[in-house]
């Protein structure tokens, strides 16, 4: 499928650094029909490249590939360090109240909804969002705001769920939004706009951007 070949952003011998499509898995998933994804997409062209971290299907946007063991390492010790900044946007349901803030709910499976995650404040894990509103548009229904978002954990589907329990849900959000909402929308509105890092092998500070689709 060929609208759903990742943008290679940047390579070199330690890593790989690459802009997802919408629709994409990050990985292999169960079933013979979910196993085309971009870390098999990007090992035709770099077969040592291993996933860092993941996105969500339904999420666009930068993704971090390391060359070999030692480089995944390497980067999965800065990603439990929290020395790897990541931002993202979304445009969400409704006009947020504020320009700023965190969001600070922890977070567990849904026992009787997989995959959906919940805020659960007796065996979750801790979450932790940091927000600021860009832009508002609408009234009523149509009510949307765009926001910069900066996971400070990486829990699953950790975005989508915060902001849902702001009541502000993801345009298109087929887990999380009312029905309609994937109804009118075509694709989640989450991207992964920007990753910063350093090296694992030059140790230079590393800041990639991408556009954002919607």
């Amino acid at each position: 499928m060929p609208h759903l070949a990742p943008a290679i952003v940047y390579a070199d011998d330690a890593i790989v650094v690459a802009d997802k499509p919408s629709g994409l898995l990050s990985q292999p998933a169960r079933g013979e029909d979910r196993q085309d994804c971009l870390e098999l997409r990007v090992q035709a062209q770099y077969p040592d490249a291993l996933l860092v971290h993941r996105l969500d299907m339904a999420t666009s946007g930068l993704i971090l590939l390391a060359r070999g063991p030692e480089m995944l390492r390497r980067m999965n010790h800065a990603f439990a360090q929290r020395t790897v900044g990541k931002r993202y946007v979304a445009a969400v349901h409704g006009l947020v109240v504020g320009d700023r803030g965190e969001i600070d709910l922890p977070l567990a499976a849904d026992p009787d909804n997989n995959p959906r995650q919940m805020v659960d404040r007796e065996r979750g894990r801790r979450a932790l969002t940091r927000y600021r509103v860009v832009a508002r548009s609408g009234e009523g229904d149509t009510a949307v705001s765009r926001v910069e978002l900066e996971p400070v954990t990486g829990r699953t589907h950790q975005l989508r769920v915060h902001l849902m329990s702001l009541g502000h849900p993801i345009l298109g959000d087929v887990l999380y939004a009312p029905p309609h909402s994937a109804q009118r929308h075509a694709r989640l509105h989450l991207h992964a706009a920007a990753i910063a890092f350093i090296h694992p092998e030059r140790r230079v500070p590393l800041t990639f951007e991408s556009a954002v689709p919607f």
